[in-house]
């Protein structure tokens, strides 16, 4: 059976898939890789294009009657997480235009939780920094790789919202996680999570192996920041979200109900 697998293009996605995708474990599926930005992947989420796919968190409620969580491949940030950035400091959001990655993205449901009352540019998240440093947006929000290279284009950090929301939850800000399809039936479900399960914790044993393949991914990133990125969002959460995780995620989607950017709360199920 062929299990479509759909990542972001960035290396702590490419370090989760890197065992199913190299044949490093054995399975009874054969699973294809796809890679797409997350917000694209949100989207075709939305259709039910492919049978695994990454997605934001903020996304999932839209996608639940097609999808279930697999219990594995969470992307969460324990004290850190997406940054906001500027040229200059700003004392306030209000008025200003701000470069998001996706209004589906949980960059975007972090912002909206920590200020409103900004206006809204989408623009591709690897475009972000430019589009700030260019002064064609006030401020940015940075997912992925950006978040340890913003300083390098001289840009200053106004917030780190996965730390505001740390401060405020005492939680992990629960960012990005793998939906599987609920047609594929149960039992097949339960198959796929224990290979995804199992490819994270073979790159885990064999890091420098995983960090090889995952540097290809890292868009300028040097060795080391690499290694360090993929830490960052391959942890013990992306092995098993646990009870704290999966906490995390039902008061991040609550939250995002109550402050209206979500139409409905939707209690999120995991397999796996």
């Amino acid at each position: 059976m062929i299990v479509r697998v759909a990542h972001s293009p960035d290396p702590d996605d490419a370090f989760m898939f890197y065992a199913l995708v190299k044949g490093r474990i054995e399975s009874e599926f054969e699973f294809v890789n796809v890679t797409q930005d997350i917000e694209t992947l949100n989207r075709k989420a939305l259709e039910g294009e492919y049978e695994v796919t990454a997605v934001s968190i903020h996304a999932y409620p839209y996608v639940a009657e097609r999808y279930a969580l697999l219990g594995c491949g969470a992307s969460m940030g324990d004290g850190y997480g997406p940054v906001v950035v500027a040229r200059e400091e700003l004392d306030s959001l209000k008025g200003k235009k701000v470069a998001v990655p996706g209004k589906l993205t949980s960059a975007y449901l972090a912002l909206r939780l920590y200020e409103s009352g900004f206006s809204v540019v989408e623009v591709p998240f690897d475009h972000i920094p430019e589009a700030v440093a260019s002064g064609r947006v006030d401020a940015g929000v940075l997912i992925h790789e950006g978040q340890l290279t913003y300083s390098e284009l001289g840009l200053v950090k106004l917030v780190d919202l996965g730390e505001w929301w740390c401060r405020e939850t005492s939680l992990p800000l629960p960012l990005g996680g793998n939906a599987i399809k609920r047609d594929l039936g149960e039992e097949v479900m339960h198959r796929v999570a224990r290979c995804l399960r199992e490819s994270i914790r073979y790159a885990l044993e064999h890091e420098e192996e995983a960090l090889e393949y995952a540097i290809g991914f890292a868009r300028g990133l040097d060795r080391e920041k690499n290694r360090r990125f993929v830490r960052m969002y391959v942890n013990e959460y992306t092995l098993d979200y646990g009870e704290r995780g999966r906490e995390a995620v039902r008061l991040f989607l609550r939250k995002g109900y109550e402050a209206g950017v979500l139409p409905r709360y939707v209690e999120p199920e995991f397999i796996g």
